[in-house]
């Protein structure tokens, strides 16, 4: 039997870190991952998106369980409650929040093009071969550097914790999982 197209995310998520690699522009495409679940939620009032649709999860899965990436232990308890999900929910806005200013900030010159990813919200890795299309507006290739930065920051804790603890242990604390089941007990 066929699997359903939804079980084949994970492939759009791997794509998605690749194409970034090669031009940060396709950054953009990552909002797709913010606005989808939270349109699922607020319109159907379930975590569909998280249990069916997330392409990250699916690829935290496939390399937790099929090829062996993961010890298969048990998350520490500090990492599983709730004070913890919502303590990295608001750390994540808050560098969202900074990241999306600092775009503004090259909208309205202020502030220069930076073509660097941050990865784990330190470390500066220069970028620049990933951006090669020069005639946009200077904050949208900001907001794409950015972007990426947190989406490439995300995948890299969610594979270090994939690796540590069970497989898809990342989606217990992923924000987008929090903020999703927050507009479910909401609605």
């Amino acid at each position: 039997m066929r699997k359903p197209w939804y079980e084949y995310m994970w492939i759009v998520s791997a794509l998605y870190l690749i194409l970034g690699f090669f031009n940060i522009l396709f950054a953009w495409l990552g909002m797709l991952c913010f606005i989808i679940p939270l349109l699922i939620s607020a319109t159907k009032g379930t975590k569909a998106y998280c249990n069916k649709y997330c392409g990250r999860g699916q690829l935290f899965g496939l390399l937790g369980k099929k090829f062996a990436l993961s010890r298969n232990k048990p998350m520490p308890r500090w990492m599983t409650t709730k004070w913890f999900r919502y303590g990295f929910l608001t750390f994540f806005m808050v560098m969202f929040a900074q990241m999306i200013f600092i775009s503004y900030l090259v909208f309205k010159d202020a502030r220069g093009l930076s073509e660097t990813v941050k990865l784990l919200w330190t470390f500066k890795i220069p970028w620049s071969w990933a951006y090669w299309i020069k005639d946009i507006p200077l904050w949208i290739s900001q907001f794409a550097f950015g972007f990426y930065s947190v989406m490439l920051t995300s995948t890299v804790l969610g594979l270090i914790t994939n690796i540590l603890f069970k497989p898809r242990s990342w989606c217990i604390y992923c924000p987008m999982g929090t903020m999703t089941q927050l507009i479910c007990k909401m609605k």
